[in-house]
C-alpha cells in the first residue's frame, strides 16, 4: 500500500500538448477543456460585457509577431515596452479581455419573434431588477441582464432554450450559450424599433408625406398619429403630448438626438426618445407606450404627476414646458427651443389701493414679494399705479358664470360665449380684479405674440367645499383667428412682416365631472389637413365642425408664415 499522498502525486501526471493527461492508467485519459481566453466562444465568468469596455482598458495587442501566453487567471499578457517582467504584471490592471467571435449564419435566427417584442418598457433586467447590461431575449421578448456564465441571460438560454439577445444599450444581437456576435441585415428593423432614428433629409419631409404604415398585426396606422397606452389615469399625460406633437420646430428638434446630446436630463432624453417613437413609419405595432417618459416625469415632478392620479393637463404642461427649458438651456444663452416657439410678452398694469399698502407696512409684510422689473410706479388719489412687462407661455382666459336658474323648460341653459369675447382681456382696457395677494385692479396687454400660443379656459374653480365646473361653450374658428381685429398688438419694426392670424392645431376637451372624468383631444394632420379625435388608444378621423362644437379647456395655435 502506498501512502495517500504518494497515490494524489501519482494520480497528477503531466500534461501533453494536445491537452490529454497522461496517467498511468490508459482507461482514464480525459481532455481537458480549453481556458476562457483561449476558446473565443466560450463566455466570461463576468456579468459585464468587453465589447462595451472603453477601448483604452484593453491590453495593447501583440507586436513583432509574439504570442501572449495564458496565465493563471486567464488573462492574455503582452510584452512590454518597457521590459517589465511580465510574471509581475498585475493582473488587475487592464480588465479580461476576449475576442468575440462576428458570424453571419446563425442557426436560430428563424426562432426570433417580432411579434413579442416590446422596447417601451423600463430597461431592467427581469430577474434582478438591475438596469446595467440589460439584454432582450428576442424569441420571449423578456430582458435579462449580462452575457457571462453566471448571468441571468445566459442561465435562461440554458432553461428556455432561447439563444438569440440584443443588447439594449449597444444594439449588438448575440448568441448565447455560445457567445458570438450576429451580423445580419434581417436584424436591422428590430434596431431601429429599439432606437428609432430619423435623417433631417427625413424630418423635413414629415408634414408632407400621406403614407400610411402597417403593424406587423396586419393593422394601418399613420406615424405621427398613433394612440398612446393609459397606464392608469395617465390620459393628461397623453393629450398634452399629443398636442405638442403638432408643433413642428418642438418635434424637429427632439426627432434629431444630436440637438440635445449636451443635456444631461432624462426627462429630456425620454421627451426625445417618445417623440421618436410616435413618429416613426417602422414600428411593430401601431400604438406606444410612454411608461419610461412617465416614470421620468415622476422623478423629475417628486411625484406631482403620478401614474394612478388623474391630474390636470393644463397644469402639466405648464410644468412641463418650464421643466424642459430649464433642462435645455446652456449658459451661454437663456433661451431654448421651448420659448423660441411659445413665449410672448405681457404689458401688466397693476393698480393698488392706498389702504392696502398702508395695512401691509402695519403688518410688516413684503410689499412686493417676489421683484419684477418694473418700468414705472406712479401715486394717483391714493391709487398706486405699477406697469411692468412680463414674458408667458399660455394665457388664461375666465369665462362668464353660468346662469344659476333654469328656464321655462326646466333645463339649464348651456350658455355660449365667442371666443373674441374672452380674449378682451388682453386689451390693455378691461379690469381684472385680484384678491390675491392683495387687492388689486389689473389690465394686461399681448406686446409680443408668440409663434405658437397656447390659450386655455378656467373651466374648473374651487371653492372651500367642491371643485365646480363651467359649461360655457367657447365658440372658435378652427382657421384663420385675427388678433388684431380684437385685441391691439404692436406695431410691426421696419422690414418685417405683421404675422397676427392663427390656425389652430390642437384642442383637449374634457368630459364628465369635476376632478373625475376624461381629457380626449382633437389635433390636425398637416399632410392633408384633415382632423383626427385621439383619447389615449382610440384615433379617429373627425370633421372640423365637431372640432369647434365641443368644450375645449386648452387650445394651441399655431401663427401663419
Amino acid at each position: 500500500m502506498k501512502p495517500k499522498r504518494e497515490r494524489e502525486k501519482s494520480d497528477f501526471a503531466s500534461v501533453s500538448q494536445d491537452g490529454v493527461v497522461a496517467d498511468s492508467d490508459p482507461k482514464r485519459h480525459k481532455p481537458i477543456p480549453p481556458s476562457a481566453s483561449e476558446n473565443p466562444l466560450l463566455p466570461g465568468f463576468n456579468y459585464g460585457d468587453e465589447d462595451e469596455d472603453d477601448e483604452s482598458l484593453r491590453p495593447p495587442p501583440p507586436r513583432n509577431g509574439h504570442t501572449g501566453t495564458p496565465n493563471g487567471n486567464g488573462v492574455q499578457q503582452e510584452e512590454n515596452e518597457d521590459d517589465d517582467d511580465d510574471d509581475e504584471f498585475p493582473v488587475d490592471q487592464f480588465k479580461r479581455s476576449r475576442d468575440i467571435e462576428v458570424r453571419r449564419d446563425c442557426p436560430y435566427l428563424d426562432t426570433v419573434n417580432r411579434q413579442v417584442l416590446d422596447f417601451d418598457f423600463e430597461r431592467f433586467c427581469s430577474v434582478s431588477l438591475s438596469n446595467l447590461n440589460v439584454y432582450a431575449c428576442l424569441v420571449c421578448g423578456k430582458y435579462y441582464q449580462g452575457r457571462g456564465k453566471k448571468s441571468h441571460a445566459y442561465t435562461h438560454s440554458l432553461e428556455a432554450g432561447h439563444h438569440v439577445y440584443i443588447n439594449l444599450r449597444t444594439e449588438k444581437v448575440y448568441c448565447l450559450p455560445d457567445g458570438y456576435e450576429i451580423s445580419d441585415p434581417s436584424l436591422d428593423d428590430i434596431r431601429h424599433v429599439l432606437n428609432p432614428r430619423f435623417t433631417e433629409e427625413q424630418v423635413e419631409k414629415l408634414d408632407k408625406t400621406k403614407q400610411w404604415s402597417r403593424a406587423l398585426d396586419g393593422s394601418d396606422y399613420l406615424p405621427g398619429m398613433v394612440g398612446l397606452n393609459n397606464i392608469k389615469e395617465t390620459d393628461f399625460v397623453n393629450v398634452t403630448i399629443q398636442s405638442l406633437m403638432r408643433v413642428t420646430p418642438l418635434r424637429n428638434f427632439f426627432l434629431i438626438p444630436k440637438n440635445y446630446q449636451h443635456c444631461k436630463s432624462p426627462l429630456v432624453h425620454r421627451f426625445g426618445e417618445l417623440t421618436r417613437k410616435i413618429w416613426h413609419a417602422r414600428n411593430f405595432k401601431g400604438q406606444v407606450s410612454p411608461h419610461e417618459f412617465l416614470q421620468a416625469v415622476m422623478k423629475a415632478s417628486k411625484k406631482r404627476f403620478r401614474i394612478g392620479a388623474q391630474s390636470d393637463p393644463v397644469e402639466f404642461m405648464s410644468w412641463l414646458l418650464n421643466t424642459l427649458h430649464s433642462d435645455l438651456r446652456s449658459s451661454k444663452k437663456n433661451s431654448s427651443i421651448i420659448h423660441e416657439c411659445f413665449q410672448g410678452e405681457l404689458e401688466v398694469v397693476k393698480e393698488i389701493p392706498n389702504k392696502t399698502i398702508a395695512e401691509k407696512k402695519e403688518n410688516d409684510d413684503d410689499l412686493d414679494g417676489p421683484s419684477k422689473p418694473t418700468d414705472g410706479v406712479t401715486e394717483n388719489n391714493g391709487v398706486i399705479t405699477e406697469t411692468y412687462r412680463m414674458p408667458f407661455l399660455m394665457l388664461g382666459l375666465d369665462l362668464p358664470p353660468p346662469p344659476l336658474f333654469q328656464d321655462v323648460m326646466e333645463k339649464n341653459i348651456i350658455p355660449q360665449v365667442p371666443l373674441f369675447n374672452i380674449l378682451k382681456k388682453f386689451d390693455g382696457e378691461m379690469v381684472t380684479e385680484v384678491v390675491r395677494p392683495r387687492i388689486a385692479r389689473m389690465r394686461y396687454q399681448v406686446t409680443r405674440l408668440p409663434q405658437y400660443i397656447i390659450l386655455h379656459m378656467r373651466r374648473f374653480t374651487k371653492n372651500n367645499f367642491f371643485v365646480e365646473k363651467n359649461p360655457t361653450l367657447v365658440n372658435f374658428p378652427v382657421k384663420n383667428l385675427e388678433l388684431k381685429d380684437y385685441i391691439p398688438l404692436p406695431t410691426p419694426k421696419e422690414n418685417e412682416r405683421f404675422r397676427s392670424k392663427y390656425d389652430l392645431i390642437a384642442n383637449v376637451v374634457h368630459d364628465g365631472k369635476p376632478g373625475e372624468g376624461s381629457y380626449r383631444v382633437f389635433v390636425q394632420r398637416k399632410s392633408e389637413e384633415l382632423w383626427y379625435e385621439m383619447q389615449d388608444l382610440h384615433v379617429s378621423e373627425t370633421l372640423p365642425q365637431m372640432v369647434a362644437l365641443s368644450e375645449a379647456y386648452m387650445q394651441i395655435y399655431e401663427q401663419q408664415q
